[in-house]
Protein backbone atom coordinates (compact mmCIF):
# COMPACT_ATOMS: atom_id res chain seq x y z
CA UNK A 1 0.00 0.00 0.00
CA UNK A 2 1.51 2.94 -1.19
CA UNK A 3 0.07 6.71 0.57
CA UNK A 4 1.22 8.97 -2.29
CA UNK A 5 0.19 12.83 -2.33
CA UNK A 6 -2.94 12.90 -4.30
CA UNK A 7 -5.08 15.66 -5.57
CA UNK A 8 -9.26 14.41 -4.67
CA UNK A 9 -11.75 16.06 -7.22
CA UNK A 10 -15.19 16.35 -6.37
CA UNK A 11 -18.05 18.12 -7.30
CA UNK A 12 -18.13 20.68 -4.57
CA UNK A 13 -14.64 20.00 -3.34
CA UNK A 14 -11.03 19.58 -4.42
CA UNK A 15 -8.91 17.95 -1.73
CA UNK A 16 -5.28 18.96 -2.58
CA UNK A 17 -2.53 18.39 -0.37
CA UNK A 18 -1.74 20.57 1.88
CA UNK A 19 1.03 22.93 2.03
CA UNK A 20 2.65 26.52 3.52
CA UNK A 21 1.15 28.28 0.50
CA UNK A 22 -2.43 27.58 2.37
CA UNK A 23 -1.10 29.23 5.44
CA UNK A 24 -3.05 33.00 4.65
CA UNK A 25 -6.17 31.41 3.34
CA UNK A 26 -6.30 28.90 6.57
CA UNK A 27 -6.00 31.35 8.51
CA UNK A 28 -9.11 33.46 7.09
CA UNK A 29 -10.91 30.45 7.62
CA UNK A 30 -10.30 28.40 10.61
CA UNK A 31 -9.14 30.71 13.21
CA UNK A 32 -12.33 30.81 15.21
CA UNK A 33 -12.48 29.07 18.89
CA UNK A 34 -15.80 27.37 18.01
CA UNK A 35 -14.04 25.09 15.52
CA UNK A 36 -10.97 24.01 17.71
CA UNK A 37 -13.36 23.53 20.90
CA UNK A 38 -13.03 19.45 20.70
CA UNK A 39 -9.56 19.45 19.78
CA UNK A 40 -6.89 18.76 21.80
CA UNK A 41 -4.31 21.33 20.95
CA UNK A 42 -6.37 24.21 19.36
CA UNK A 43 -5.32 26.69 16.77
CA UNK A 44 -5.75 30.41 17.75
CA UNK A 45 -3.25 32.47 16.30
CA UNK A 46 -1.50 32.51 12.50
CA UNK A 47 2.02 31.46 14.17
CA UNK A 48 -0.26 28.47 15.55
CA UNK A 49 -2.09 27.58 12.25
CA UNK A 50 1.17 27.81 10.96
CA UNK A 51 2.94 25.49 13.69
CA UNK A 52 0.08 23.41 12.77
CA UNK A 53 0.26 23.00 9.11
CA UNK A 54 4.54 22.19 9.87
CA UNK A 55 4.07 19.13 11.97
CA UNK A 56 1.02 17.84 9.53
CA UNK A 57 4.20 18.16 7.05
CA UNK A 58 6.33 16.53 9.48
CA UNK A 59 4.30 13.67 10.17
CA UNK A 60 3.78 13.02 6.11
CA UNK A 61 7.48 12.97 5.69
CA UNK A 62 7.78 10.30 8.72
CA UNK A 63 4.77 8.65 6.21
CA UNK A 64 2.49 8.22 9.35
CA UNK A 65 0.23 10.81 7.68
CA UNK A 66 -1.01 12.34 4.08
CA UNK A 67 -2.88 16.16 4.83
CA UNK A 68 -4.88 18.03 2.47
CA UNK A 69 -6.45 21.41 2.20
CA UNK A 70 -10.08 21.20 1.76
CA UNK A 71 -10.92 23.74 -1.33
CA UNK A 72 -15.05 25.07 -1.83
CA UNK A 73 -14.37 24.11 -6.62
CA UNK A 74 -16.62 26.90 -6.73
CA UNK A 75 -14.87 30.09 -4.91
CA UNK A 76 -11.32 28.29 -5.01
CA UNK A 77 -11.45 29.70 -0.82
CA UNK A 78 -9.84 26.85 1.59
CA UNK A 79 -12.71 25.67 3.24
CA UNK A 80 -10.75 23.39 6.10
CA UNK A 81 -8.66 20.79 6.41
CA UNK A 82 -8.37 17.11 6.90
CA UNK A 83 -6.15 14.03 6.33
CA UNK A 84 -5.21 10.28 6.52
CA UNK A 85 -3.47 9.65 10.21
CA UNK A 86 -1.65 6.74 11.42
CA UNK A 87 -1.20 5.18 7.94
CA UNK A 88 -0.53 1.36 8.93
CA UNK A 89 0.52 -0.01 5.27
CA UNK A 90 1.31 -3.76 6.42
CA UNK A 91 -2.43 -4.09 8.05
CA UNK A 92 -3.49 -2.17 4.87
CA UNK A 93 -5.52 0.56 7.23
CA UNK A 94 -5.62 4.16 7.71
CA UNK A 95 -7.44 6.56 9.77
CA UNK A 96 -9.39 9.61 8.95
CA UNK A 97 -8.96 12.62 11.34
CA UNK A 98 -7.72 16.01 12.15
CA UNK A 99 -10.55 17.59 10.18
CA UNK A 100 -11.93 20.70 10.42
CA UNK A 101 -14.65 22.79 8.77
CA UNK A 102 -14.55 26.47 8.60
CA UNK A 103 -18.32 27.57 9.66
CA UNK A 104 -19.42 28.95 7.11
CA UNK A 105 -19.02 25.60 5.21
CA UNK A 106 -20.48 23.66 8.13
CA UNK A 107 -23.55 21.76 7.63
CA UNK A 108 -23.06 22.01 4.07
CA UNK A 109 -22.27 19.16 1.13
CA UNK A 110 -18.19 20.09 1.77
CA UNK A 111 -17.16 17.52 4.50
CA UNK A 112 -19.80 14.74 3.53
CA UNK A 113 -18.41 14.46 0.28
CA UNK A 114 -14.68 15.07 1.59
CA UNK A 115 -15.03 11.98 3.32
CA UNK A 116 -16.36 10.20 0.49
CA UNK A 117 -13.53 11.59 -1.62
CA UNK A 118 -11.19 10.01 1.13
CA UNK A 119 -12.79 6.53 1.87
CA UNK A 120 -13.08 6.11 -1.97
CA UNK A 121 -9.66 6.78 -2.40
CA UNK A 122 -8.67 4.52 0.92
CA UNK A 123 -10.90 1.21 -0.35
CA UNK A 124 -10.75 1.56 -4.29
CA UNK A 125 -6.91 3.19 -4.69
CA UNK A 126 -4.92 2.15 -1.56
CA UNK A 127 -6.90 -1.16 -1.27
CA UNK A 128 -7.86 -0.23 2.22
CA UNK A 129 -9.45 -3.05 4.83
CA UNK A 130 -10.37 -0.63 7.59
CA UNK A 131 -10.77 3.11 8.04
CA UNK A 132 -11.24 4.74 11.48
CA UNK A 133 -12.41 7.53 13.27
CA UNK A 134 -12.38 8.44 16.35
CA UNK A 135 -13.67 12.07 18.46
CA UNK A 136 -14.38 13.31 21.71
CA UNK A 137 -16.47 11.38 23.87
CA UNK A 138 -18.18 14.42 24.84
CA UNK A 139 -18.46 16.10 21.19
CA UNK A 140 -21.81 14.97 19.82
CA UNK A 141 -22.02 16.68 16.82
CA UNK A 142 -19.15 15.12 15.67
CA UNK A 143 -20.58 11.33 16.69
CA UNK A 144 -23.50 12.05 15.02
CA UNK A 145 -21.97 13.06 11.38
CA UNK A 146 -19.81 9.82 11.43
CA UNK A 147 -22.63 7.77 12.15
CA UNK A 148 -23.90 9.29 9.49
CA UNK A 149 -21.68 8.75 6.69
CA UNK A 150 -22.45 4.88 7.37
CA UNK A 151 -19.28 3.98 9.86
CA UNK A 152 -20.04 1.65 13.01
CA UNK A 153 -19.13 2.71 16.65
CA UNK A 154 -16.41 0.14 18.09
CA UNK A 155 -16.01 1.44 21.86
CA UNK A 156 -14.48 3.74 24.25
CA UNK A 157 -10.45 4.68 25.04
CA UNK A 158 -10.68 5.81 28.01
CA UNK A 159 -8.25 8.54 29.47
CA UNK A 160 -6.94 8.57 25.54
CA UNK A 161 -5.90 12.03 25.35
CA UNK A 162 -4.74 15.19 27.65
CA UNK A 163 -6.57 19.00 26.21
CA UNK A 164 -4.78 21.80 26.34
CA UNK A 165 -6.81 22.81 29.39
CA UNK A 166 -5.98 19.21 31.27
CA UNK A 167 -9.21 18.03 30.75
CA UNK A 168 -9.11 14.09 30.26
CA UNK A 169 -10.56 13.04 26.82
CA UNK A 170 -12.33 9.89 26.57
CA UNK A 171 -11.84 8.79 22.10
CA UNK A 172 -15.07 7.26 20.82
CA UNK A 173 -13.09 4.90 17.87
CA UNK A 174 -15.69 3.53 15.16
CA UNK A 175 -14.38 2.31 11.62
CA UNK A 176 -15.54 1.26 8.13
CA UNK A 177 -14.18 -2.11 6.89
CA UNK A 178 -14.14 -3.38 2.80
CA UNK A 179 -17.06 -5.46 2.81
CA UNK A 180 -19.49 -2.70 4.31
CA UNK A 181 -17.77 -0.23 1.35
CA UNK A 182 -20.02 -0.63 -1.41
CA UNK A 183 -22.99 -0.27 0.57
CA UNK A 184 -21.98 3.20 2.44
CA UNK A 185 -20.52 4.42 -0.66
CA UNK A 186 -24.01 3.94 -2.22
CA UNK A 187 -25.74 5.65 0.76
CA UNK A 188 -23.06 8.50 0.54
CA UNK A 189 -24.03 9.02 -3.27
CA UNK A 190 -27.35 9.23 -2.59
CA UNK A 191 -26.88 11.85 0.07
CA UNK A 192 -24.84 14.15 -2.33
CA UNK A 193 -27.31 13.79 -4.89
CA UNK A 194 -29.82 15.07 -2.61
CA UNK A 195 -31.18 18.83 -3.44
CA UNK A 196 -30.20 20.19 0.01
CA UNK A 197 -26.78 18.81 0.00
CA UNK A 198 -26.46 20.47 -3.60
CA UNK A 199 -27.77 23.42 -2.30
CA UNK A 200 -25.54 23.56 0.43
CA UNK A 201 -28.04 23.40 3.61
CA UNK A 202 -27.73 20.28 4.95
Amino acid sequence: MTVDPVTLEGRTVCLQPLALAHLDALCETGLDEEIWRWNVSPVRTRDEMRAWIEKALRDHAAGSSLPFAILERASGKPAGSTRYLNIDKSNRRVEIGATWIGCRWQRTAVNTEAKYLMLRHAFEALGCIRVEFKTDSLNDRSRKAILRIGAKEEGTLRNHMIASTGRLRHSVYYSIINSEWPAVKAELEKKLDAPRLQGGSA
